[in-house]
């Protein structure tokens, strides 16, 4: 497939659907808020290993955060439901027990949602502020809807890049379905990840509110993404900072989303 195939297939996965873009308005940057979290970004970089938490004082965080941050989340994702989005909002709140990695995801345990977090991941947790964004931004996953738009985009990607693929073979008449289906899990591969990082800006939007609404500092929750981590485990499967990509943007949007919250400016959806 020609460059100008992949680049019209890429802006195909978008226009055919709704699925693309984030459902609110991210904050807009400004020079203050960049250049804060640059510093703060670099900070957090220079700091020393933590010493990890043991396991019962580890048991106790979670516990302790998750009773103030799962009914607080699921009043602001019930106020957001009532607008018009179809959402399950009780969410339960659990540790992942088997996982060895630092971790946290949000998923779907059959049709129930769910919010995990390793026991590594809490251990190293420096304050109740950082486990608590971290729930936050996993709610925002919930919220975003951003499971579903990866999989709507997913099968737009696959479909988009299968028929140009198959006509572009059928013109040259060598239609080759070997061909098509690889070209199909490329675009599968291209369309889930289509907005990804525009996804995590807005799960930190939404984490900082909830973290907010909960009584934590998401300033200093923030932190805990901003620290230098390799993006793929010893195993090579992508680890947290891996598919939470740590960067001063993402400080900078939990700062002005701070400010907007302390201006009394409520979240907007995109039009």
């Amino acid at each position: 497939m020609s460059r100008f195939s992949r680049f019209f297939a890429a802006l195909g996965i978008c226009g055919l659907t709704t699925a693309c873009g984030t459902t609110y308005q991210l904050p807009e940057l400004g020079a203050g808020q960049s250049d804060t979290a640059t510093r703060m970004f670099a900070e957090a970089r220079a700091e020393g290993p933590r010493q990890p938490l043991s396991a019962a004082a580890a048991e106790r965080r979670f516990q302790r955060v998750a009773a103030r941050i799962q009914p607080t989340g699921r009043r602001y994702c019930e106020t957001l439901a009532r607008e018009g989005s179809s959402i399950d909002c009780n969410v339960a709140l659990e540790i992942d027990r088997k996982m060895k990695q630092r971790n946290a995801y949000f998923t779907y345990d059959g049709k129930a949602p769910v919010i995990r977090i390793s026991m590594p991941m809490l251990q190293d947790s420096a304050s109740d502020d950082e486990v608590a964004f971290i729930l936050g931004h996993e709610y925002g996953h919930l919220i975003g809807r951003h499971i579903q738009k990866q999989q709507q985009q997913a099968l737009a990607g696959a479909l988009i890049l299968g028929v140009i693929t198959a006509a572009a073979t059928a013109n040259a008449s060598s239609y080759n379905p070997n061909t098509v289906s690889q070209s199909m899990d490329l675009g599968a591969a291209a369309g889930s990840m289509a907005y990804s990082q525009t996804y995590e800006l807005e799960s930190d939007t939404l984490g900082t509110r909830i973290a907010d609404a909960a009584g934590y500092d998401p300033v200093k929750g923030a932190k805990f993404f901003a620290r230098s981590e390799a993006a793929r485990t010893t195993a090579g499967n992508l680890s947290f900072w891996g598919t939470h990509p740590p960067d001063a943007k993402r400080l900078a949007t939990v700062l002005a989303t701070k400010q907007q919250i302390d201006a009394n400016i409520g979240l907007q959806k995109v039009q």
